[in-house]
């Protein structure tokens, strides 16, 4: 059915070329005018339509008739002649040739489409290029998909290379070992290598509604970095592709739970626009500052982007951003003493220029000790004892900074231990120069209440990223200091951190040295070498980043597996391959054993058509000719010898999933 709509689509882009060609008012050179006919349509103009009447296809795919009349859908012409599948380019025509015919677009909100996507690099920032790196193209394959084209896209799939990395306790000679794996326990943590969108569709059955934070630290989109798709990746298939994982995730996440999504100013103002469509409550945005306000610019760049965000979501409607506790000072606290009527002072003295009047504490009554809402620089006393310029109120003044005479660091000279302590008004720590207290003060007012602040300078952490966690990667690394900082402010010992763009590594590596459980995933052949031999050196005990602050010296354990390649395999060496004899070859292997769509008519693939694309274009072709419903095995093909999948990675995932025999 769907090769016979393929067919009607290439009678209607034939007819109308055909059409439009035979009128000069729409072509010059032989080129056809698009602009030209797109103005006509919207102006109704009778000639284009008489002219497109001509077909019966194009007739009766742009007209409705209605009461008798015929009806020119002119927003339908409009996108049909906009789009490329109309007077194509060589990649184009090829796809139409064989019947993969390009889906109309829809608003955002409302699109349930898909995208896939096979990076040679993620989460690589165009500002942490290495002097090396600069000027290499980066690229994103990307496959997008209807709801139609979707069938097994998301049911759970099967896991497999099941290994269980362990510390080795130091009084054993320390180290790291591999250890068979017999099923995964709740507090296990586990690194995944796949496809991200497809691994939180995996994960949802066993870890929906439990993890407590999510950060992630997605492709940028910033038209020269790894997510370019010839000349940039479109905004719209970029932001469908953040829509789909970040439904995904939601899923995942529990009651209170939290979602950090860090941006460069690209694509921040579209992401929290989505991200209020999907998530529950927007807190905050934290503006991090990455880069030294004065550094050189290169390239065509017009200003210093030093900032990048931190876009802050909950899962639910009454969640609100956390408060720091601070132990208070003298300008946290609004002191009330009143002076018994006709008292005068007991002794005065001169500090630093300043008068500073004692009274012994039979003199006055502590009537109020309570959390000023604006932070006072001075103790008021009120009371009888008027001078002419104290208008009824006299004070002492904040006494941090004043020199006192000697002898004077906790008793006033002269006076006696037991008549007068001056710590009843302020009373520097010993060896602090700030710090107080009030006698009777209450011990559960001890701290304060402090307000998260948004801007945040990691500027001297991002310089010194490069080595940590003991793997080499490129600048765009997050810093292990900046982890802790966002992962301290949500979690407790025990929660799950999950980050599905993992990259190096950084999140898991924070997470597991902070006490807490992690879920990672990194769809890159490089989660062998960055972010599983990271993990191994932390549960050695290496000392970088945060190891130190948090007196981490090795322990614990993690899981890794990955999601059984099927179509993914071909996708892999696609991806790799440097010429067309090649992709040759691996679209013969593609016919014998992989899963092609099936909309797709290999009878139409015209070898010598293929050879003259360009080496990118053949890529693509390829690509979309895969059917994306089986990169990997799905669940329910456990039983199906076609895969070969072990008895004991069944009996696993069996367990995994909780799923019987």
């Amino acid at each position: 059915m769907k090769k016979n709509l393929s067919s009607n689509w290439q009678n209607i882009f034939d007819d109308l070329t055909e059409l439009l060609k035979s009128e000069e008012t729409f072509v010059s050179d032989g080129i056809i005018l698009r602009n030209v006919v797109i103005e006509a349509a919207l102006s109704m103009d009778s000639h284009l339509l008489e002219l497109l009447m001509q077909s019966e296809a194009i007739k009766a795919h742009f007209f409705v008739e209605v009461a008798g009349t015929l009806i020119f859908d002119k927003i339908k012409f409009q996108n049909f002649v906009s789009n490329k599948t109309f007077l194509p380019d060589s990649y184009t025509a090829f796809k139409n040739r064989i019947g993969l015919v390009d889906d109309q677009d829809n608003h955002l909100s409302h699109s349930c489409n898909v995208v896939l996507t096979w990076p040679y690099k993620d989460c690589v920032l165009e500002g942490g290029m290495t002097k090396e790196d600069q000027g290499r193209k980066e690229v994103f394959w990307n496959t997008v998909l209807s709801p139609d084209d979707i069938t097994r896209l998301f049911e759970p799939k099967v896991l497999t290379g099941w290994e269980r990395w362990s510390a080795i306790p130091r009084k054993n000679g320390g180290g790291v070992i591999r250890q068979i794996v017999g099923e995964v326990h709740e507090d296990d943590n586990l690194l995944v290598r796949g496809n991200n969108l497809l691994a939180l569709h995996s994960l949802e059955s066993r870890y929906a509604r439990k993890v407590k934070l999510i950060y992630i630290d997605p492709p940028y989109n910033t038209g020269a970095d790894s997510f370019q798709y010839n000349d940039s990746f479109n905004q719209a298939t970029y932001l469908t592709f953040m829509k789909n994982r970040l439904d995904a995730s939601r899923k995942l996440l529990s009651r209170s739970g939290v979602i950090m999504v860090q941006c460069s100013f690209h694509q921040f103002a579209h992401l929290k626009v989505l991200m209020c469509d999907i998530f529950e409550k927007h807190l905050c945005d934290f503006n991090i500052q990455v880069r030294h306000p004065h550094r050189v610019l290169t390239g065509d760049k017009e200003y210093n982007d030093i900032i990048e965000y931190v876009l802050i979501f909950s899962n639910d409607k009454q969640g609100k951003m956390p408060f720091r506790m601070e132990p208070k000072t003298i300008d946290d606290y609004k002191l009330d003493v009143t002076i018994r009527s006709g008292e005068k002072p007991m002794d005065i003295l001169n500090c630093s220029g300043r008068k500073v009047e004692v009274f012994g504490p039979e003199q006055y009554k502590v009537s109020d000790c309570i959390p000023s809402k604006d932070l006072l620089k001075k103790i008021s006393i009120r009371g009888t004892i008027r001078e002419k310029n104290s208008s009824g109120r006299f004070y002492v003044k904040h006494l941090e900074g004043l020199d006192f005479p000697p002898g004077t660091i906790f008793k006033v000279p002269n006076m006696g231990a037991d008549r007068f302590d001056y710590r009843l008004f302020y009373s520097p720590h010993e060896g602090k120069k700030n710090g107080g207290y009030f006698q009777g003060m209450p011990t559960n007012t001890d701290h304060t209440k402090r307000h998260y602040p948004n801007f945040y300078n990691f500027e001297k952490e991002y310089n010194n990223v490069a080595e940590q966690g003991g793997v080499s990667f490129r600048n765009g690394k997050k810093p292990e200091q900046l982890l802790m900082f966002l992962i301290d402010l949500f979690t407790h010992e025990g929660d799950i951190v999950l980050d599905y763009h993992l990259g190096s590594g950084t999140t898991a590596a924070v997470a597991h040295k902070m006490g807490r459980k992690w879920i990672a995933v990194e769809q890159m052949d490089y989660v062998q070498d960055l972010a599983k031999t990271r993990m191994k050196k932390v549960i050695e005990g290496e000392q970088g980043g945060i190891s130190k602050e948090v007196g981490w010296e090795g322990g614990g354990s993690f899981v890794y597996a990955e999601l059984a390649a099927s179509n993914s395999i071909f996708a892999d060496r696609i991806g790799v391959a440097n010429n067309i004899s090649t992709l040759q070859s691996i679209k013969i292997d593609m016919q014998k054993t992989g899963f092609l769509r099936y909309d797709v008519d290999m009878d139409a693939f015209d070898e010598e058509e293929f050879v003259g694309l360009s080496l990118g274009d053949a890529k693509r072709v390829l690509m979309d000719c895969l059917d994306a419903n089986h990169l990997y095995v799905n669940l329910n093909s456990l039983g199906d010898g076609y895969f070969s999948v072990s008895d004991q990675d069944s009996a696993i995932n069996r367990a995994f999933y909780g799923i019987s025999e």
